[in-house]
């Protein structure tokens, strides 16, 4: 073996740092982030790909007087699938599990201002969400609002 055709060991280095770079690049890239949880347009989208129709939405509206619960509240009216007429619904967006868990009971209070029949009242939550209204509602709707709560979740803050 000639000098010349032999690699150097600072040359051999190199270039084993640089294939340990792209290496390392390739499982970072490949890794996919941790699910955070969507605001109010990415839980609308994830209603839309569902079939769920969403109109006449207001911030603030907790359905009740309660003024800790207002700014984590967002009522909007939804229709689609086998829910044809128009149903109010609530969505209560807490900022963190802990808040979720914290404030999770006041919404049942809250909701007796609003429920007019408390047999057909319909709620289920995916922390950092709480989802409620008057019911009954559709199996297909109830199931596709709830898939569609779970993945806007995330990881649940």
């Amino acid at each position: 073996m000639v000098a010349s055709d032999a690699m150097s060991p600072v040359r051999l280095l190199a270039v084993c740092l640089v294939a340990l770079v792209v290496a390392a690049c390739g499982l970072v890239s490949t890794t996919p982030p941790s699910p955070t949880p969507a605001d109010f347009p990415g839980i609308a989208t994830e209603y839309a790909k569902r079939g769920i129709a969403i109109e006449h939405v207001v911030s603030g509206d907790a359905g009740c007087d309660d003024h800790v619960l207002a700014p984590t509240a967002i009522s909007f009216d939804a229709s689609g699938l086998d829910q044809a007429t128009k149903v109010r619904m609530y969505l209560y967006v807490f900022r963190n599990r802990e808040t979720f868990e914290r404030l999770r009971a006041t919404i049942d209070t809250c909701a007796r201002s609003y429920v007019t029949d408390p047999e057909t009242f319909e709620s289920f939550e995916q922390s950092p969400f709480v989802v409620a209204g008057q019911g009954p509602w559709g199996p297909k709707f109830k199931a596709a609002l709830r898939e569609g709560t779970e993945v806007a979740a995330g990881t649940g803050g």
